[in-house]
C-alpha cells in the first residue's frame, strides 16, 4: 500500500498568531514538522497542504512537496482532502503542522493497522492522569472491545460517578490516517451537531458510523497551541541537539 503523509499548514492560528512560522532552533515550526515526518522514513511521499505563500516558499526551501490550497477549510482534514488531486496513494496520514517532533514508531503502528482490510480510519492515543483528563484542551476518547473509538470530547470520559479507583482516562493523538475514499468522501459530509457542539472533525467520521480504530502509543507529542507551548517545545530542541 503506498502511503502518503500530508500536513495541513494552516497560516492563521487564534492563540498563537504566526504559530506555524515561529522560530524553532533555527527552522520554523512546520519545517521542523515537515523535517521530521520525512525523517522517519514511514511514507513514500510527504507533503505540506497550505494556504499562505510564505509557509509554501519555506517548504520548497527545504526541496518538500507542497500543494497550495486554494478554497476556506474548517478542519485540516478538509483541506488534505484538497490536495488529493496531487497525491497518489491508498493510505492518507494526516500529521498536524504544529507537532514538530514525529514519533516513528507510532506512526509505522498506525500505518500498520491498514493492514486489516476492514479498518478504514485509524488514530492514536495514550494514556493520561484524572487532572489531566478534566483539561477541555486535551480530547479524550473512549473504546470499544475492539478498540474503536466510541466517542470523543473535551469533558473528562468515562464520567467516574462513583469515584473508583483505577480509571482509564486516554488522550486522543489529533494524527488521522484514511483509506483514500473515506478521506475524499469527508468533506462533502455536512458537520453533524456534536461536531459543531464539541469541534471535533473526528466527530464527523462517528456521526456517519465509520469507525475510527485507535492504537495505543508511548510517545507523548508536543502540539504547539500556546506561547508557553512553544517554549517547551524550544526547550525540547535543544536537548536534542539538532540543527
Amino acid at each position: 500500500m503506498k502511503t502518503a503523509a500530508l500536513i495541513p499548514a494552516r497560516f492563521a492560528s487564534t492563540r498563537l498568531p504566526e504559530k506555524l512560522i515561529q522560530d524553532l532552533g533555527g527552522k520554523t515550526v512546520i519545517q521542523r514538522t515537515y523535517l521530521s515526518t520525512l525523517e522517519t522514513g514511514v511514507f513514500d511521499e510527504v507533503w505540506v497542504v497550505t494556504d499562505h505563500e510564505l509557509i509554501q516558499k519555506q517548504i520548497e526551501e527545504l526541496g518538500g512537496k507542497v500543494f497550495f490550497s486554494r478554497k476556506v477549510h474548517e478542519s485540516g482534514s478538509d483541506r488534505i482532502a484538497e490536495a488529493l488531486s496531487q497525491v497518489d496513494a491508498e493510505i492518507i496520514i494526516n500529521v498536524q503542522g504544529d507537532e514538530p517532533f514525529q514519533d516513528k514508531e507510532s506512526l509505522e503502528e498506525l500505518k500498520k493497522a491498514f493492514e486489516d482490510s476492514s479498518v478504514k480510519v485509524a488514530s492514536l492515543y495514550f494514556k493520561i492522569s484524572e487532572e489531566d483528563a478534566v483539561n477541555p484542551n486535551f480530547v479524550k476518547v473512549v473504546l470499544n472491545g475492539q478498540s474503536d473509538a466510541l466517542y470523543f470530547s473535551r469533558s473528562p470520559i468515562p464520567f467516574n460517578r462513583d469515584k473508583k479507583e483505577g480509571i482509564s482516562y486516554l488522550k486522543h493523538v489529533g494524527i488521522y490516517g484514511y483509506r483514500r475514499e473515506v478521506l475524499e468522501s469527508f468533506p462533502t459530509w455536512p458537520k453533524g451537531k456534536l461536531e459543531e457542539l464539541e469541534m471535533l472533525e473526528q466527530l464527523r467520521l462517528l456521526e456517519r458510523g465509520i469507525k475510527i480504530r485507535m492504537v495505543e502509543t508511548n510517545h507523548q507529542a508536543i502540539a504547539i497551541d500556546t506561547a508557553e507551548d512553544l517554549e517547551k517545545a524550544r526547550e525540547f530542541q535543544k536537548r536534542l541537539g539538532k540543527d
